[in-house]
Parts: structure tokens; C-alpha cells; sequence
């Protein structure tokens, strides 16, 4: 693969103009997520994000006023995004000071303590997400039944959760469910299509490339279908009546169930939240295209680990966090040569 740089702009490198043009696509580009939400879980989803927004907006602005003492840069629309990225990793019924410490942990801790956007080494929603799963885990994990109902099979476990604990198997969740909505969750995992959607609008925006998305994807995809293939027996299988099960049938039966681990992981929980807005981000992700494509190879192993072998059903959050830690390992591995020089 060509060690091309990526065509999106990095941001010490961005005009403050074509900053905030970025980071409204990014706002527009989540709105059909959050219409979808909102109508799987009510008028809490817009409270939630709505205060999310508004800390994070708030925070940098007082930081910079009265400590950093320099330009506001508020209204290039970065904390915003923060705020609705820090919405969409919780559930709806959060209570309204935990959204507030999320916050401040997201501005103040993983943005501005590095100097702001462009300079964070790491995901200011993943790092505010995380540490209130550390220590409001009870708050984080218990999730509200969406208003129309929920998929009888979760017993008010997220899709993750319910595999993990064994209530269900991935075939047992119907895709259209995860597609469209009616799982309990948080605001940003109820809704892959809308998400999908956003996903193609960045693209024509050219706000991202495909390459980190869809390596993310494909790495778990790939890897929960070997993991899937690998615990098939084939014992319990239909057999003829001189007891023996067709070569045809076992192949199909063992593509089948790679088939719908693959997609199950793919698009439950937080993997289409993860993989197109927070792997993505410029200033946490390496600056090729071939860096990037082992940045996201490493998120998708790493998640699927957590997720298959993990204490926690969903490991998203943790692998992009670790793979920003590797970020600059990987830019000297791949980084370009000068022009005119073998």
C-alpha cells in the first residue's frame, strides 16, 4: 500500500475557518443519530446532549478566559462536537451532574491540560466516557427501555451485554433492530443506519477518508467470524438418517455462523460510533494512509479481545484510547520520505 498522506488537512495545519467548517459537518453528520435516539428513548436524549454541550462549551470558554488567558476558540464548534460525542457514550437516564464531570474531565482534563484542540493526544469524549464508567459504573450501565419498546431477548441488556452473559447469541438479535433502533443503549449505539448515513455525508465531504471506518469494521468483522468458526462443533448438527451431516451442510452452517458474529459485532454497541467519528479524529490519528490502516487494525483486534475474553462487554473506548497512545509510534514507522531522497 502507497504511504500517501491522507487527504484531510491535519490540524496545525487547518485555517480556523476550515476548522469550524469541519467541525459543523461533524455536528451535522450526527443530528440523524440523534433524531433516531431521541425517538427510541424521548425527550431525555436531546436533556442529555443538550447539557453535555453546553458544559463543554462552557468549560473551555472559562479556561481559556481566566487561566489560559488567551483567544477563545469556542466558536470553532470542536467543543460542540466533544459535548455530542460525550452524549452519545451515555445512557439517557445519566443523571445531570454526572454529564457535568464528563465534561469537565473531556474540556479539561484530556483537551486544554495539552493546550487545546489539534495538540490532545487523546479522544477528550473517549477520555471523559471512560472515566465515568470508572467511577459512576452502576449510573453507566444501567439503561432505559426505549419508548416503543424493547427486543424481549435483552431483558434490558444492551446487545453486548446480553451475549456476553450469555441471555442471547449473536443470530438471537435481528439486524433490523441494530439497524434501525429499539435497543437499550446508549444515545449513540441505538442507530448504525443513521450513523451509516453520517458516515457517507463526511465522505462527500471529504471531512474524512474511508480507510480507518473500514479497516475498523473489517478487522472485527473478520476476527469475530474466525473466533465463531473456531467454536463450532458439529455434534449437535441434523444428521441423515445413517448418521452422517453432508460436507455442503457443515461449510455452509460454518460460514453462517461466522456470518452473523461478524455483522453482530459490527453493528452492536459503540463499533459505528467508534470507527466513523472517534478513530477518525485528526489530532488523535496517524497522518497516512498506512498508518492509519494499522492504527485501525489495531482498534478492531483490540476491541474484539475485550469484547470475546474482557471483564466488559463493549471495549471500543479502551482500544481507540490505546491506539491514540501509539499514534506517534506509528507516524515514525510510516513517515513519508523527502522528496528526492532514496
Amino acid at each position: 500500500m502507497a504511504n500517501k498522506l491522507i487527504v484531510a488537512p491535519a490540524p496545525h495545519v487547518q485555517t480556523a475557518q476550515s476548522t469550524t467548517r469541519i467541525m459543523r459537518d461533524v455536528v451535522i453528520a450526527l443530528m440523524p443519530a440523534l433524531v433516531v435516539s431521541a425517538v427510541v428513548f424521548g425527550l431525555d436524549v436531546l436533556r442529555v446532549t443538550a447539557l453535555s454541550v453546553v458544559s463543554c462549551v462552557v468549560i473551555e470558554y472559562l479556561i481559556q478566559k481566566f487561566m489560559v488567558r488567551g483567544a477563545t476558540t469556542v466558536g470553532n464548534w470542536s467543543a460542540v462536537v466533544t459535548g455530542v460525542l460525550l452524549a452519545f457514550n451515555l445512557p439517557a437516564s445519566i443523571p445531570w451532574w454526572i454529564v457535568v464531570m464528563g465534561a469537565f474531565v473531556a474540556i479539561a482534563v484530556a483537551k486544554m491540560t495539552f493546550g487545546g484542540l489539534g495538540k490532545n493526544p487523546f479522544n477528550p469524549a473517549l477520555v471523559g466516557r471512560v472515566f465515568l464508567l470508572i467511577a459512576y459504573p452502576v449510573q453507566m450501565t444501567t439503561w432505559p427501555l426505549p419508548v416503543n419498546g424493547s427486543f424481549d431477548v435483552l431483558s434490558g441488556a444492551t446487545p453486548l451485554a446480553a451475549v456476553k452473559q450469555g441471555l442471547a447469541g449473536p443470530g438471537a438479535i435481528g439486524v433490523q433492530e441494530m439497524l434501525l433502533g429499539n435497543i437499550p443503549g446508549s444515545l449513540g449505539e441505538v442507530a448504525a443506519a443513521a450513523l451509516l448515513c453520517g458516515f457517507v455525508y463526511l465522505l462527500w465531504r471529504r471531512v474524512i477518508t474511508w480507510h480507518i471506518p473500514v479497516t475498523v469494521l473489517a478487522t472485527m468483522a473478520v476476527f469475530a467470524g474466525v473466533v465463531a468458526m473456531c467454536s463450532v462443533s458439529f455434534d449437535a448438527l441434523p444428521q441423515a438418517a445413517d448418521g452422517t451431516c453432508s460436507a455442503g451442510y457443515k461449510l455452509g452452517y460454518l460460514f453462517g455462523t461466522a456470518w452473523r458474529a461478524g455483522i453482530f459485532h459490527v453493528l452492536a454497541g459503540g463499533a459505528m460510533l467508534g470507527a466513523i467519528f472517534m478513530a477518525t479524529d485528526y489530532s488523535t490519528s496517524p497522518m497516512t494512509v498506512r498508518g492509519g490502516v494499522i492504527f485501525a487494525v489495531g482498534i478492531g483486534l483490540i476491541t474484539m479481545c475485550i469484547r470475546l475474553w474482557g471483564a466488559y462487554p463493549e471495549g471500543m473506548s479502551f482500544a481507540i484510547l490505546i491506539m491514540n497512545a501509539c499514534v506517534p509510534l506509528i507516524n515514525k514507522y510510516v513517515k513519508p520520505k523527502r522528496f528526492g531522497v532514496k
